[in-house]
């Protein structure tokens, strides 16, 4: 499936695990077709919300190709690949290319940060690796590592790279991309506070850590906005921001599986450094629920 053109919400997708620890397939496969029947846009495993970094090279490989099987091609399937060694992502996205993704999410370097020009060669590196598209990721508060508006440009050009998820938190920064926006690079809000305005700049739909509780909303939105309905989506957008500030009130993705579990879709199991939601904030996200029509 081409996702040259992908436009509206596509889930960053947690990752259940059972009380044991092991990826617990069963409420994976229930989160899949939630996402599935509330018409969302496309689906990203293994991201940052997927816990992927705990999670071993098999496992990661074994959660893409129970993904891209229980979508059955009815949705694109955007697999998250990222490392912060060259060799590990370019293999990350061969094995996910293999399985049958429709596209790869690709990282800056974290913790050995790089120059400009390795910063570059990194990306490139993997986007020349494989022959499906990949959007590259901006989140300098994860990776402290933060992609340069020159470094966009050169890797807009890439012919392999189709667009930019922009997690940086800076409506400036997203303005100073702006232009180099067209079907052929486009850009997803990496933040979910941020969709409309970044909407309002040119970008294509948003990477969602929200739209796993609410997915029909998000995409509902995404839609009003493309549609021209520039109103009813910054009604959604500002209706949902107790919401949002609730599942980022702790690390994410601590917040959204604990409001997953309130809605019984999975357990609220974590791989350590990630542990259970503090009393305070769970009450806060409950309530915060609540509001939101979500009867937790």
């Amino acid at each position: 499936m081409d996702i040259r053109n992908l436009t509206g919400s596509i889930t960053a997708l947690v990752t259940p695990f059972a009380a044991d620890g092991s990826i617990d397939y069963g409420a994976l496969g229930r989160l899949v077709d939630f996402q599935l029947d509330a018409g969302t846009d496309a689906l990203l495993p293994l991201g940052t919300t997927g816990e992927s970094s705990t999670m071993t090279h098999e496992e990661d490989e074994e959660v893409a190709r129970f993904v891209v099987e229980r979508v059955a091609g009815r949705v694109p399937v955007i697999a998250g690949a990222g490392s912060n060694s060259t060799e590990t992502m370019v293999e990350k996205c061969r094995a996910f290319e293999r399985i049958g993704v429709d596209g790869l999410l690709i990282i800056t370097p974290y913790y050995n940060k790089s120059s400009e020009e390795g910063v570059y060669r990194h990306l490139a590196s993997a986007a020349e690796a494989v022959g499906v598209p990949c959007i590259v990721y901006n989140v300098p508060g994860r990776t402290g590592c933060a992609l340069s508006a020159a470094n966009v440009e050169r890797l807009a050009a890439h012919p392999n790279i189709m667009g930019i998820k922009e997690a940086s938190g800076s409506v400036d920064f997203a303005a100073d991309i702006a232009h180099l926006l067209s079907d052929g690079f486009r850009m997803y809000s990496g933040e979910d506070a941020l969709t409309v305005p970044l909407m309002a700049l040119g970008a294509s739909g948003v990477i969602s850590v929200w739209a796993n509780v609410q997915p029909a909303l998000v995409h509902g939105m995404c839609r009003a906005f493309l549609d021209g309905d520039v109103r009813r989506a910054r009604e959604i957008q500002v209706a949902a921001m107790p919401l949002i500030r609730a599942l980022f009130c702790e690390v994410n993705p601590i917040p959204v599986k604990e409001a997953l579990a309130q809605m019984g879709l999975c357990d609220a199991v974590f791989r350590m450094p990630l542990v259970p939601m503090s009393e305070p904030a769970r009450e806060r996200l409950v309530e915060a629920m609540k509001g939101a029509g979500l009867h937790a």
